[in-house]
């Protein structure tokens, strides 16, 4: 329910891949990282990371999340060029390459979980990288999505293809993005369509899925022990109370932009997760 690729972050084993390649770059523009740009999230580029959050008034904790790479920027974006277009229905879950306006090929592809969808818009094919290897898989093509390191890219899980199962990525068969990979360049337009739900901003007196999937973490968290039915009473309200004084957010118990964001944050490290 909160636009955020993955969150870049020391781990062990170190986080790997072209997301953290591109921080890395855009750091080492600004000034504040010079180790070697070699996609590996290490001590160095967690220390750049936070002295870059530092100077730019965010919190230092050297965790890359929507804040940070916005504030990083892109740098110079490429020009929509060519006469190629690719469209991708996040509830269909195909991508369609057309030429001159007309459809030349449709692939099944995975998007982002509910949590974590992809987000809808606009976009442009910024970067092209050839065996990004793990989860990536065999090729990788960035998109200008100013606040995360989103891309259309292969799998090392293929039975997840035709699934909403990514940390927002588009997520495709190896065998297939190689193929679109080879047939369209740096500046080719993306556009992203469907149904995406961000999460209504949630109180007490309020019930859902929604309300389902806060409880859900809260659980996990540590934060809420009653029953995952969906209807935000006040042992829910406690709860994100509760959440939002150890983080620092104003304790008003109410779910909304900057709760779910940071929840989504912690839930993922504490999870461990590093899925792109």
């Amino acid at each position: 329910m909160v636009y955020a690729s993955r969150y870049l972050r020391l781990m062990s084993p170190f986080m790997m891949g072209p997301d953290v390649n591109a921080v890395q770059n855009r750091l080492k523009e600004l000034g504040y990282y010079q180790g070697a740009v070699d996609g590996i999230f290490a001590p160095a580029t967690e220390e750049a990371v936070r002295a870059f959050q530092a100077q730019a008034g965010l919190e230092a904790d050297g965790v890359v999340g929507p804040a940070t790479w916005d504030a990083l920027g892109m740098g110079e974006i490429p020009p929509a060029r060519g006469n190629k277009r690719i469209s991708i229905d996040v509830q269909k879950k195909i991508l369609n390459l057309s030429e001159n306006n007309r459809l030349v090929k449709t692939y099944p592809v995975a998007v982002g979980k509910p949590e974590t969808p992809t987000p809808t818009g606009n976009w442009t094919i910024i970067e092209k990288q050839v065996d990004p290897g793990g989860p990536f898989g065999a090729r990788w093509m960035r998109l200008s999505v100013p606040w995360g390191g989103y891309g259309i890219h292969g799998t090392d899980n293929p039975s997840s293809i035709g699934k909403a199962a990514s940390h927002g990525c588009v997520r495709m068969y190896n065998e297939d993005v190689i193929d679109l990979f080879n047939r369209v360049e740096i500046g080719t337009p993306v556009r992203i369509t469907g149904r995406v739900d961000l999460g209504r901003i949630l109180g007490l007196g309020d019930s859902g899925d929604d309300v389902i999937q806060v409880q859900n973490q809260l659980a996990v968290l540590g934060y809420y022990g009653g029953d995952i039915d969906g209807v935000y009473g006040s042992q829910t309200q406690d709860a994100v109370r509760a959440f939002q004084q150890d983080q620092g957010l104003d304790p008003d118990g109410i779910v909304g932009p900057l709760t779910y964001d940071r929840m989504q944050q912690v839930y993922d490290m504490a999870l461990g997760a590093r899925q792109p």
